[in-house]
This record gives structure tokens, C-alpha cells and sequence, in this order.
């Protein structure tokens, strides 16, 4: 487990944590959106082929599928850092570079 902060140009998103070698979870500024007006804040999930947005304030998966145990992993990193995430969407609102989120341990 390990975490890193790395730019994804293909996806205009910040990483903010990776908490195992093919998952990641980040803040995100959308491509083709004005941050200011992109609600409800959320946060973007890959793992391998699965790709998720999840809201920050609910938990609730908004867009995207994961698998059981996967969405539950996620919920349990999001739960416990949900004012760390809630940091990052505001800096991101700012376009100000986003602080780095421990992994699930």
C-alpha cells in the first residue's frame, strides 16, 4: 500500500491517495466543466477496469460501477477522511493544488 499524488492528464484529476497498486481515489477537476459550478462535490474512483464517482457529503456512488467489496473499501477510505475530502474538493474549487489523503490501512 503506498501513496502517491500524480497528475492524470488524460482525466484533468489530481490523485489524492492510492491505496492499492491499481486504485486511486481524487478530488477532481472534470474536463469540459467550470469547477464552480459542478456540483454536488464528489470524488473519482478507478480500480483496474472499475470506474466510479462517489459524493463526498452522502457517500453515495453517483455515476459508474464497482464491485461489492470494492465500493465498500471505498466507503470505509471516504468515511474516515470526509473532511480531508471535503478540503480538497474546496482547493480544487480554487484550482489550488490538492493535499495528499492516507490510504486505508
Amino acid at each position: 500500500m503506498t501513496l502517491t499524488t500524480n497528475y492524470d492528464k488524460r482525466c484533468n484529476q489530481e490523485q489524492t491517495c492510492q491505496k492499492y497498486p491499481a486504485s486511486s481515489a481524487s478530488s477532481s477537476r472534470c474536463p469540459g466543466t467550470k469547477m464552480r459550478d459542478h456540483a454536488p462535490p464528489h470524488f473519482h474512483v478507478r480500480y483496474g477496469e472499475q470506474k466510479a464517482i462517489i459524493a463526498i457529503e452522502t457517500l453515495r456512488l453517483l455515476e459508474g460501477k464497482l464491485k461489492p467489496r470494492t465500493l465498500g473499501l471505498v466507503i470505509e477510505w471516504a468515511s474516515l477522511h470526509q473532511s480531508e475530502l471535503v478540503e480538497d474538493w474546496e482547493l480544487a474549487r480554487s484550482m489550488r493544488p490538492l493535499k495528499s489523503i492516507q490510504p486505508l490501512e
